[in-house]
């Protein structure tokens, strides 16, 4: 019953020395005693070695070297460092809202009335309820969910017509709950209003972007600073650094410099079920700090995002497409992020761009006089 290896199979199914071969989720391997998938990659996918490949059934060196490989992966931190060594890593961003409306119009919505024998009747589903669906019911980086939330429509209109009641449907934006149910995921109470000691950061998820929330109070006490939100070590980190650098240039910004000594602080991030980390958010924390030491509000309708240092430089961060397109849809009007992050506005569309300003800014001393109203205004 022995049998050459998937990889020799392979070759031999597609008849020819250049194929393409593509390797699906390899960041889901997994070794035990059956050995080390990630081992025996490292020779078939560095090209200085996959020249002489050998397969344990055929012990005969096999030329690997001009097969074009492709490797899958929804994270790279579970693969092995020496097999990403070998791979030209490709980032693919998450869809915009605009982009998933049109990959539901011309191929999902489609494919559906199809599958459900639908083909025949006049069945449609307005614009207005497939972005509600991706606001409302879906929330994620791809399409798969607003697939199965479309295929649930078309089943419901089956059923309709089946029993009689009906010869078509037409779903639109106010009769969509009654073929999907109650809305999934309501509108966050995300207020835009100035005010002390809250500040909007821009967070990076699996489901793309997101506004994050950061409260700060400041009150009486011995210098204690207090993290509650499922933060993080990173984030944790980033939030001890953001005190230091303000406990350094306390009388600059207009604080007591005893402050340290006499006053606590906590901050909190809500939606305290969800684990959040990362370094995205030191910028936002420290702005919030600044604005409950000082009663100054933070203003509305304005958000940030970027790494702090402990002399105060704000230092780039990943997921600026996604977080943009976050801000844009709770309609925040101004942006603060790291000059070198500037670049990657090249890959959101043209009308965000147009709508929504971009402030670079290198130092936290910028935010600051960015972020902060006179207590005047």
């Amino acid at each position: 019953g022995s049998m050459p290896g998937r990889i020799i199979h392979g070759m031999q199914t597609c008849g020819c020395m250049n194929p393409v071969f593509l390797l699906d989720e390899i960041d889901k391997m997994a070794s035990d005693f059956r050995g080390d998938p990630a081992s025996a990659l490292l020779e078939v996918l560095d090209p200085e070695q996959n020249n002489s490949f050998s397969d344990h059934f055929i012990e005969f060196p096999f030329d690997l070297s001009h097969v074009f490989w492709i490797v899958t992966a929804n994270a790279v931190d579970t693969i092995p460092p020496a097999l990403l060594d070998r791979l030209e890593i490709i980032q693919l961003s998450s869809y915009t809202d605009e982009e998933k409306v049109k990959i539901a119009q011309l191929h999902l919505l489609p494919k559906e009335l199809k599958l459900n024998g639908l083909e025949k009747y006049k069945v449609s589903v307005s614009e207005k309820a497939i972005r509600r669906v991706i606001h409302d019911y879906t929330r994620e980086a791809g399409v798969r969910n607003l697939e199965r939330k479309l295929a649930g429509i078309c089943r419901k209109v089956a059923f309709k017509i089946v029993k009689g009641k009906s010869k078509g449907a037409q779903v639109t934006e106010k009769n969509l709950e009654k073929y999907l149910g109650p809305v999934i995921y309501l509108d966050d109470d995300i207020s835009l209003k100035s005010s002390v000691g809250v500040a909007n950061g821009l967070a990076w998820t699996s489901v793309g972007g997101e506004l994050l929330k950061v409260e700060v109070l400041a009150f009486k006490g011995k210098g204690n600073l207090t993290l509650t939100g499922q933060l993080g070590d990173v984030m944790k980190e980033s939030a001890q650094a953001g005190y230091t650098y303000i406990r350094s240039r306390a009388e600059a910004l207009g604080i007591a410099a005893n402050f340290g000594e006499t006053m606590d602080i906590h901050i909190h991030l809500p939606e305290g079920a969800v684990p959040k980390d990362g370094p995205s958010a030191g910028v936002t924390m420290v702005t919030a700090m600044v604005s409950a030491l000082t009663d100054k509000k933070v203003k509305g309708k304005l958000a940030m995002t970027g790494e702090i240092s402990l002399s105060g430089k704000v230092w780039p961060v990943g997921g600026i497409k996604e977080k943009m397109l976050a801000a844009y849809r709770y309609g925040v009007k101004t942006v603060l992020l790291p000059k070198r992050n500037m670049q990657d506005l090249d890959e959101l569309p043209e009308n965000i761009r147009k709508e929504m300003q971009f402030i670079p800014v290198e130092h936290l001393d910028d935010v600051l006089k960015l972020a902060l109203e006179d207590k005047n205004e």
